[in-house]
């Protein structure tokens, strides 16, 4: 099955598939995917290239640690906590329109972090910059499933988590590239053409949908953005502040009340922003804890190890993310193939290879990784630790949306995104924290010592999470009712 076979769902040349447009002509499918991928990969790619240019904001911006933070965390925390709304409001407003006003917003706040001169105006656009991005990834997901026909489904999720992967791939690459040649500010101009590409593309490519008379669920919004808020707040200052810290413990505390009311509030409100009866079904409530799982033990190691890449020997941050190639390129020629075969095999099949291939090759970097590591001994383990990656990246994607019938599609998918979120975050600060307690970036040796307990203890989360994918049952039952 490839992408040229006819779409029965819209008419036109056999040439190519073809997915109806806004206007009721035919547009090729690829045109439907890449409208989807393209905002989706900007989004993911700011996610992570800021980290690159820190040491140069310090010194552009005078700005302390702890602003130094907040420019990573400002985007974090706008980004995850607004998940499950921007997916809510695509349902009642339009998916196509909420997803195009993610666009634009998100490309203004680039412009506008390009613009900052000051440490506050760059931490308040990216707190603007979460806001679009939070519209745009989940309903990128939506937006795909509804445009390609069921037997190509697979193929484009697979395509579409490529694409994803390939950020993750190249936000060390671009990040240090443009600090390295030219102005920190290009770390977001770059998004202003790209914005300027994809609104008028995903007009053009996408057709609008929504779930007719369905009322906005406020009390639910306010009340998943509080706590989400509040326990990444508690994440990212976990490791700085300390985890037994007054205000920590408070915000950890703040959402666990925040949750329970939101779960007693879901449960009796006739549309609920996020059905509990998504969690009776052990297809979807299994693939969010192996998504989690990925994200704190991939994400978190992959922080420390980008790092060890810098300093073992001293590179630039340039160098480093290119050496991370190996490994974080791999989900974009794999990803595609699994997308194919999850029907075949089954995704939790996938997911759980993809698991135990990924802790046998954080496994078996952490065995090699020393002050007098040469690279070549690496890429092994890093090319195994990508196909890993690919491995579950699709299968993911695949499962969640079927386990929820297509009216569901952005409910799930904002709810699989914000966990996976919240899995990364925590797994950066908790690797982080075990890092700190072990060893420092003084020096090689030092560094290397905080290295290896941190990620065994990645290992072992992304070994729990494969055994937990086992548990996938292969035809999740898809969830009808819209209530809790």
């Amino acid at each position: 099955m490839t992408l040229s076979e006819p779409n029965t769902l819209a008419t036109g040349p056999a040439a190519g598939p073809l997915a109806p447009s806004p206007a009721g002509r035919a547009v090729p499918l690829w045109l439907a995917i890449v409208a989807c991928s393209v905002p989706m990969f900007m989004v993911a790619l700011d996610n992570l290239v800021v980290s690159t240019a820190l040491h140069t904001l310090a010194v552009d911006l005078k700005a302390s640690t702890e602003q130094l933070q907040w420019f990573v965390n400002a985007y974090v925390l706008s980004f995850a906590c607004l998940l499950m709304t921007g997916a809510a409001l695509g349902d009642r407003f339009g998916r196509r329109r909420v997803f195009t006003f993610g666009i634009v917003l998100f490309t203004l706040a680039s412009a506008g972090c390009g613009l900052a001169d000051s440490s506050g105006q760059l931490i308040t656009f990216r707190v603007i910059q979460g806001f679009g991005a939070a519209a745009v990834m989940p309903l990128s997901l939506t937006l795909l499933s509804h445009a390609v026909p069921e037997r190509l489904r697979g193929l484009a999720l697979g395509l579409w988590s490529g694409i994803s992967g390939l950020a993750v791939a190249m936000g060390p690459v671009v990040g240090g590239a443009v600090v390295d040649g030219l102005d920190w500010r290009w770390i977001f101009w770059i998004n202003v053409p790209v914005g300027a590409v994809a609104i008028p593309l995903a007009l053009l490519a996408l057709r609008e949908s929504s779930l007719p008379g369905i009322r906005l669920d406020l009390v639910g919004m306010l009340l998943a953005a509080a706590g989400l808020c509040a326990v990444v707040w508690g994440i990212v200052h976990g490791e700085t502040d300390g985890w037994t810290s007054a205000q920590v413990l408070g915000a950890f505390a703040a959402n666990a009340v925040l949750l329970a009311l939101f779960v007693a509030w879901e449960a009796r409100v006739p549309q609920p922003m996020l059905p509990l009866s998504f969690y009776r079904v052990r297809a979807f409530t299994l693939t969010n804890v192996v998504s989690a799982a990925m994200y704190f033990g991939v994400f978190g190691s992959l922080f420390l190890l980008a790092q060890f890449l810098q300093i073992v020997p001293p590179r630039t941050p340039l160098e480093a993310g290119v050496r991370t190639l190996p490994w974080t390129l791999m989900p974009m020629f794999v990803a595609p193939v699994a997308g194919l075969l999850t029907d075949k095999v089954g995704g939790g099949r996938l997911m759980a290879l993809g698991l135990f291939l990924q802790g046998v090759g954080l496994g078996w970097i952490n065995l090699v990784a020393d002050t007098t590591t040469a690279y070549s001994s690496m890429v092994g383990p890093m090319i195994v630790a990508g196909v890993g990656m690919g491995l579950v990246f699709a299968p993911t994607a695949s499962v969640v949306l079927a386990s929820v019938s297509g009216q569901h599609a952005g409910k799930a998918s904002g709810a699989n995104t914000t966990v996976r979120e919240v899995g990364g975050a925590l797994g950066i600060a908790v690797l982080s924290t075990v890092f700190v307690g072990h060893g420092s970036t003084a020096s090689p040796r030092e560094f290397v010592d905080g290295l290896h307990p941190a990620v065994w203890v990645g290992v072992c989360v992304v070994l729990a999470g494969a055994l937990c994918a086992l548990a996938i049952p292969r035809q999740p039952r898809p969830v009808e009712s819209t209530g809790a």
